[in-house]
């Protein structure tokens, strides 16, 4: 159980990662500048529940387990930001809910505009029973939240 738990957040992180560049380089999808936020949390939980899986000690496994519940408790906070975002329930950050160019001449504006089309961060590219990327990743991101605070218990239990 000291090894195994983070190994599975690691793995969790790794997955939740590994289906948001699926559907960006398979799918075609591209992130939004909220979407790449997102990912941050899972990148750090993969990370150092690897750590500590390979440490194999039960203050670390514990210590890991709760900065996880934390990290992915920010990371629903911000998808669901996200979702509230694409609803139109919040306004979005201007570099993803507006054009945000620099140009020093107008040559310079329009090449921006022809070359990279901007992905706003308020329209839903994908979704599955009405629901967006963003809004499973809230769903994601509470689940792995709960298990990480569980796992956290259990582990204390153990210890007594």
């Amino acid at each position: 159980m000291v090894r195994a738990t983070p190994l599975i957040v690691a793995i969790a992180s790794l997955l939740v990662v590994g289906g948001a560049l699926g559907f960006q380089y398979i799918g075609g999808l591209r992130p939004c500048e909220l979407c790449l936020y997102q990912r941050w949390p899972y990148y750090a939980v993969a990370g150092i529940g690897l750590i500590a899986a390979l440490a194999g000690d039960r203050r670390v496994s514990g210590a890991v387990l709760l900065l996880a519940a934390l990290l992915f408790a920010i990371d629903a906070g911000l998808a669901f930001y996200h979702a509230g975002v694409e609803q139109h329930w919040f306004a979005g950050p201007g570099a993803c809910t507006g054009l945000a160019l620099k140009a020093g001449s107008v040559e310079d504006l329009q090449a921006q505009l022809l070359a990279t089309p901007p992905v706003r961060c308020d329209q839903i590219q994908w979704s599955l029973f009405g629901i967006s990327l963003a809004g499973w990743n809230v769903v994601a991101a509470l689940a792995l939240t709960i298990f990480s605070l569980a796992a956290f218990a259990r582990l204390r239990r153990a210890a007594r």
